[in-house]
């Protein structure tokens, strides 16, 4: 449970950059803080969007998922659609698959230029250019990056269902970044290098986990998703104690850099007043946000018994 809802869970929903500019975008800071609230709601009843078809084709086929089938775990919907949809409505959810496959593509695309230009290239790679010639570096960079999430798509096929190679993923890479997100939130001491140190630490702590450990067989693990986990929690302790480590002996940011940034600081614009209408009741973060955590628990605490 620490793996999975508490550093994958967390990270992925504070590092997730599409997430992240989807609260950035907003009109104001009281719209800003409702965004990720709001999105939570439907979020929670999304394993269950995962678990019925994977159950209902269990249920249709003894073997699901195994060599005697013939089918793989990736095969659920599919074969739902074309065993019991009608031909219209299949086309209905073919366009629905796609409209969704693009809809996360564009919003990944964008994002992933945006920062990798601004946060990487412009600041620390090549300063002070004209706004042109970060415009075509952002195209090139999406390019790239397509053709290497293509790519992927060998890597995938080794897994035998794509959460567990999502899960794989996100234990590499969003674990890391959500440990230097928690501390640097967290703590002012926290500095630009023991971010960097940290990130890596956490990277390469997971993958030795799940390549060498895992897969070497050093550690008898039980599956896939499994090793995810004990990779997640391996990478977020050594990315935390590498980046304490680090930040200990190289210069932290000064304060007033901070302002807004980290917890017990605030900037100007965090007492910005509720514009007209936000102030209701039913719009006001706190409620939203035990209101999902209640709703959670009621979802899921009877399924844990």
């Amino acid at each position: 449970m620490l793996g999975l809802g508490f550093v994958l869970s967390f990270g992925y929903w504070t590092t997730n950059f599409a997430e992240v500019q989807r609260a950035l975008s907003a009109k104001n800071l009281s719209a800003a803080q409702r965004t990720p609230l709001i999105a939570a709601f439907p979020k929670i009843f999304i394993v269950f969007l995962v678990m019925i078809p994977g159950l209902t084709a269990a249920a249709l086929i003894p073997g699901f998922g195994t060599d005697k089938s013939g089918y793989q775990y990736n095969d659920a919907i599919p074969y739902l659609m074309e065993q019991l949809l009608p031909n219209g409505v299949l086309g209905i959810a073919v366009t629905g698959l796609l409209a969704a496959f693009m809809a996360g593509m564009a919003a990944n695309v964008s994002s992933f230029n945006t920062v990798f230009t601004n946060d990487i290239w412009a600041r620390y790679a090549v300063k002070g250019r004209e706004d042109d010639y970060y415009v075509r570096f952002g195209r090139l960079i999406t390019v790239i990056g397509v053709c290497a999430s293509v790519g992927t798509a060998f890597l995938a096929s080794s897994f035998s269902n794509i959460m567990s190679y999502l899960q794989t993923l996100f234990s590499f890479f969003n674990v890391p970044m959500f440990v230097v997100f928690i501390v640097g939130m967290f703590w002012k001491r926290a500095s630009v290098k023991s971010g960097f140190w940290g990130l890596l630490a956490g990277t390469v702590a997971a993958m030795l986990n799940y390549f060498w450990i895992y897969k070497q067989g050093i550690i008898d693990i039980p599956s896939d998703q499994g090793a995810n986990f004990v990779s997640a929690i391996v990478g977020f302790v050594a990315g935390a104690v590498v980046m304490v480590a680090v930040s200990l002996f190289t210069k932290p940011k000064p304060v007033e850099e901070l302002q807004g940034l980290v917890y017990g600081t605030r900037s100007p614009g965090m007492s910005e007043a509720p514009a007209e209408g936000d102030d209701a009741w039913y719009r006001k973060p706190a409620l939203l946000g035990w209101g999902a955590i209640v709703l959670a628990a009621a979802c899921y605490i009877p399924f844990s018994f």
